[in-house]
């Protein structure tokens, strides 16, 4: 069924553009989805969404599509902490796998899921392969104090198809923000998302209070959900959609963090992961309140509930 419908509704401009509801805002991203539309199509509803921009009910009807067609990674005995990872290194090092690591041992399932969109920047799961921790291969259950990670494609792959058109057209499209808030897994889970730009925090608040969602969200790393270990941000905590202030943000930015590289890649970003996991270096603090929030919020979603 062509979409031509929707994108004249969509495609009028940032001022004439209309919004769609979450109904129509499932179907159409079904149809992307499933690869039923032409690549001129998918191309003009990217663009035409990205002068738009994606309202809060666009983004539930969105993730209501994706849904209902993940290969979900099946439950385990807690609920499982999801940290998204598309964006990579670009002048910091990726954290990320410091924050996967330092919730696991807390004793808490942590899964990542990403994919490269960008060639020149290292990602999360290079970080954690050098960390001898392999790719899951096939969605598999997370274990208690585990740190397990998926790339896109596994979960579905139509998905991915709809990331990789950044690499043709060279802008995100709501794809990138559908995979910020979404939960892979078959049981509970706990969604650890970021935002980069201060607008796009109410669309985010709003998506999170429409599903219901258990969440921490805050202004990430570049892009990536853990904190930068430079600043104290805000958090906003979601407990079944009821939002919550966790944190305000403090101001100030420190000029160095103990131990820090100034490198990016892989070999010195996992050298000071270890680092830091054998105590030799010091938990940023930023990271170190991320972490205890994920924590507190984990422990309110209720065995077998789901987000």
């Amino acid at each position: 069924m062509p979409i031509s419908h929707y994108l004249k509704e969509i495609g009028r401009g940032a001022r004439g553009a209309k919004a769609l509801d979450r109904h129509q805002a499932q179907d159409l991203f079904g149809q992307v989805l499933d690869g039923q539309v032409s690549d001129l199509e998918v191309g003009a509803f990217c663009i035409a969404m990205r002068i738009k921009g994606e309202t809060a009910e666009e983004m539930c009807g969105f993730l209501d599509a994706v849904h209902a067609r993940l290969h979900t990674v099946p439950a385990g005995p807690q609920p499982v902490v999801v940290l998204p990872s598309y964006n990579g290194a670009r002048r910091l090092p990726v954290l990320t796998p410091l924050l996967a690591l330092l919730l696991a041992r807390e004793g808490l399932p942590v899964l990542l899921h990403g994919m490269r969109t960008e060639a020149r920047r290292v990602l999360a799961s290079d970080v954690l392969e050098a960390l001898g921790m392999a790719a899951q291969t096939t969605p598999g259950a997370v274990a208690p104090g585990q740190v397990a990670h998926i790339a896109t494609d596994l979960l579905h792959p139509g998905l991915a198809r709809l990331l990789a058109t950044r690499a043709v057209i060279g802008l995100r499209n709501p794809g990138h923000s559908v995979v910020k808030l979404m939960n892979p897994c078959a049981g509970p889970a706990l969604i650890v998302s970021s935002y980069t730009h201060p607008e796009y925090l109410d669309t985010l608040r709003a998506t999170c209070e429409g599903l219901g969602l258990y969440a921490l969200l805050s202004r990430g790393l570049e892009g990536e959900v853990v904190a930068d270990p430079r600043r104290l941000p805000r958090y906003d905590g979601f407990v079944a959609g009821v939002h919550q202030v966790l944190d305000e943000q403090q101001p100030g930015t420190a000029s160095a963090i103990d131990g820090l590289p100034t490198a990016i890649d892989v070999a010195s970003t996992a050298d000071y992961t270890r680092q830091v996991l054998a105590g030799s270096l010091p938990v940023p603090e930023a990271i170190a309140r991320q972490v205890a929030h994920i924590c507190q919020l984990a422990r309110q979603i209720p065995p077998g509930e789901q987000p």
